[in-house]
């Protein structure tokens, strides 16, 4: 390393956020960036521990002190190839990825770890700035195709991966634009979805065919498509949302929260939306079930949206703050987690139970809630009723309580894969399914997960896709 010592005086800085008071009247991202002469003092931070577990912690592999020290060292150019040698969009886990590496980094046992996501996304905003980042095509053709089915980041990474080896890809989605969850699911003030295009207009300048506004198993028959190609690549995704039945849940009010987050993200990219079916939160009571990073999400669109109030609960006792030792580095910790979003304006309350939704004129006016106990019973937790009730305010509800499956409508049913015991699209150890030349990869292949796993699983499946092209006579 350049500057081995550097982190026992240079103190970790953070870029921080925007102004809420500024913030909370747009979509646009709310997390701030350094200057190079700062990143470049964050990056010289990494002390050369001998043991990179932030390598270890990384679903793709990333070599962490390798492309901090080119950083600290000026070399934006190599720091910025060594991040592509294992990662092909820094600039996507950059700024949604929950970055385990820096959860294990070692000086995060003095709870100051390296910026390693930070730096990530500063490192490849650079790269794109000075035109660092060009396309790569193939420079001979195998003859082979592929369709990938899904755009999100392990369908985007396996079509990347494969047609760098010189195959013919084409990436099919069912929606207007390209990108998944990340275009429709990701608000604005996340991940700008200029950073999603640029990268497109990379991978269709690499020779990548992109067809949107194609359902395939349902607007096109999934046979076509096993009869035009030689592979078949599932990245469909967990789609089919985890949902809850207590009295009342069809009123007319409750929504899940993907579909909720998806049309806002639609009317900022100027689509057509049904005003019939439009959810605006302006001047409403707004309850959010499901304390993870989606109802986060759900949280600060409701603000910007001018929310009368916003209440966020979670089923699970509130987790530790600072530290956990039922999580001890390098391992990921359960402690609590404050977004942004949290901080424009919500309250948030732990271990409460929804029985029962009322209303009047058959929309949403209340939910009743229980608070419960978690007992550990012979080492398993099992919930247990207090009978301690109360009564919250909600002209909307949004159910943000992750995904149980791919859906298995359409697609999946017509190819007649077999499905794992989760519902997931069964796979061996080379992300074959049960049907022949038919791949899974991403959430579709493990259930729902981390950007930066699914980018892993798809410069995977692009091997093992790859592997069985080269095979075949």
């Amino acid at each position: 390393m350049g500057n081995p010592k550097a982190f026992t005086y240079i103190p970790r800085k953070e870029a921080g956020y925007r102004p809420v008071s500024e913030r909370i009247y747009d979509f646009g991202e709310v997390e701030q960036t350094l200057n190079r002469e700062d990143r470049k003092l964050q990056a010289s931070r990494c002390m050369d521990c001998g043991i990179p577990f932030c390598h270890w912690a990384c679903p793709l592999g990333n070599k962490m002190p390798e492309w901090q020290d080119l950083i600290y060292k000026g070399k934006w150019k190599e720091g910025v190839e060594v991040l592509h040698e294992t990662n092909n969009f820094p600039d996507f886990t950059g700024r949604i990825c929950p970055a385990p590496c820096e959860k294990s980094c070692v000086l995060a046992l003095h709870e100051a770890p390296v910026t390693i996501r930070e730096n990530e996304a500063a490192v490849t905003e650079v790269a794109f700035l000075e035109g660092m980042i060009v396309p790569r095509p193939p420079k001979t053709r195998t003859g082979k195709k592929v369709a990938v089915i899904g755009s999100g980041p392990a369908g985007l990474a396996a079509a990347q991966q494969l047609n760098r080896k010189g195959h013919l890809v084409t990436v099919y989605e069912k929606d207007k634009y390209v990108g998944g969850l990340m275009r429709y699911g990701i608000p604005n003030f996340k991940l700008n979805k200029n950073v999603i295009d640029r990268r497109i207009a990379q991978l269709e300048a690499e020779g990548i065919i992109f067809k949107t506004n194609v359902e395939v198993g349902v607007t096109l028959p999934g046979k076509k498509i096993m009869d035009n190609f030689d592979a078949v690549c599932i990245a469909i995704g967990s789609g089919h949302p985890r949902d809850i039945n207590p009295k009342g849940r069809e009123l007319k009010g409750i929504h899940f929260a993907m579909e909720y987050l998806s049309q806002a993200n639609q009317l900022i990219m100027g689509e057509k939306v049904d005003e019939r079916k439009l959810i605006n939160a302006k001047d409403k009571h707004v309850v959010v079930i499901g304390g993870g990073d989606t109802g986060s999400d759900c949280v600060g669109t409701a603000v910007r949206q001018g929310a009368a109030t916003i209440t966020q609960i979670e089923i699970l006792p509130q987790p530790p703050v600072g530290k956990n030792p039922a999580t001890p580095w390098p391992f990921y910790p359960n402690i609590l987690k404050t977004s942004s979003s949290h901080l424009e304006g919500c309250t948030r309350k732990w271990s409460l139970n929804t029985n029962q939704f009322t209303g009047k004129n058959g929309k949403v006016t209340e939910l009743i809630v229980e608070e419960v106990e978690w007992k550990n019973e012979n080492g398993k937790f099992n919930m247990v009723p207090t009978g301690k009730t109360e009564t919250l305010k909600a002209d909307l509800v949004f159910l943000a309580l992750g995904f149980v499956h791919p859906v298995h409508d359409g697609l999946l049913t017509e190819l007649g894969v077999s499905f794992d015991n989760r519902g997931n699209v069964a796979t061996d150890k080379q992300s074959r399914s049960s049907v022949a030349k038919v791949f899974a990869t991403g959430d579709a292949q493990i259930g729902a997960s981390l950007v930066v796993r699914a980018i892993a699983l798809g410069r995977k499946v692009a091997e093992d896709i790859h592997a069985e092209l080269t095979t075949l006579h």
